[in-house]
């Protein structure tokens, strides 16, 4: 027998107000502990982002968890009402106010961890030579380069006065000009990846002198949501996000003062420039 709508309504609007609910106690439900590491990751809703929270949650870190709609991030939530020491934190990673307002949030927070994970491939039909777009090229660079940039000098004196004092950008192969790699499929998104290797090479520079290790790290080919919406059924053999967090906190934690600034593989090999 069907159920009446007056049912069906009620269900739906349960949902929703459950769903709300756990949203807007995100920022206020997790909480850190001084005696466990902390890391801040961006772009935490899905793919590789969302594989570090689930890494670093099982390894019992605090862990602060960006990402631009709490609400839409299901199993965000999910996870945060499973674990006290995660808090999702609202950040569109173009909004340098909110950037700034974040760390001033956690001022007095040491993060031995910065993860900038948020990127974008861009619109394919909009890198096709004959049909590159300005705003396109603008968009990506916006996230893929000044973001990451922008986090690094906001976070820098809360990664200083942590223990492990690591900031990590997650950059791509694309972005290698070696003549035997590429941009492959989206140019603007190479481009992109290349200006981050220059950009976070300066951040490391600038943060030398405070004990900072300022990182680049290549995942490889990995079977993510972004990914597959832009090229369906191209990578299907490509590894999960849970296998390239694996081999890349495993680099990440292996870092230490003798490492060169070159952009290593998640493997741990150096990536050719």
């Amino acid at each position: 027998m069907r159920a009446p709508i007056t049912q069906c309504f009620s269900r739906a609007a349960v949902t929703i107000i459950v769903t709300a609910t756990l949203a807007a106690a995100a920022t206020q439900a997790g909480t850190i502990d001084p005696d466990r590491s902390t890391v801040l990751i961006t772009g935490s809703n899905r793919g590789i982002g969302l594989a570090f929270v689930e890494h670093y949650t099982a390894a019992g870190w605090n862990v602060l968890a960006t990402v631009r709609s709490p609400e839409r991030a299901n199993e965000l939530l999910i996870l945060a009402e499973g674990y006290e020491h995660l808090i999702i934190e609202q950040l569109d990673v173009t909004d340098n106010d909110r950037i700034a307002a974040l760390a001033e949030v956690y001022r007095g927070t040491p993060i031995d961890l910065l993860i900038n994970n948020a990127g974008i491939l861009g619109d394919l039909e909009k890198q096709r030579w004959g049909s590159l777009d300005s705003s396109t090229f603008e968009q990506v660079l916006a996230v893929n380069v000044f973001a990451p940039l922008k986090m690094a000098e906001a976070f820098a004196d809360h990664v200083a006065a942590s223990e492990q004092k690591k900031i990590v950008s997650i950059t791509s192969g694309a972005g290698s000009v070696s003549p035997d790699r590429g941009a492959g499929s989206f140019p603007i998104y190479g481009i992109s990846k290349a200006a981050l290797n220059m950009a976070m090479r300066k951040a490391r520079a600038e943060l030398a002198g405070r004990g900072i290790i300022v990182a680049l790290i290549a995942p490889g080919t990995v079977a993510t949501d972004m990914l597959a919406a832009a090229l369906p059924n191209r990578f299907a053999a490509a590894k999960t996000p849970a296998q390239a967090v694996a081999a890349m906190a495993s680099v990440i934690e292996g870092l230490d003062d003798s490492y060169d600034g070159r952009p290593r593989n998640y493997d741990g090999s150096v990536m050719p420039w």
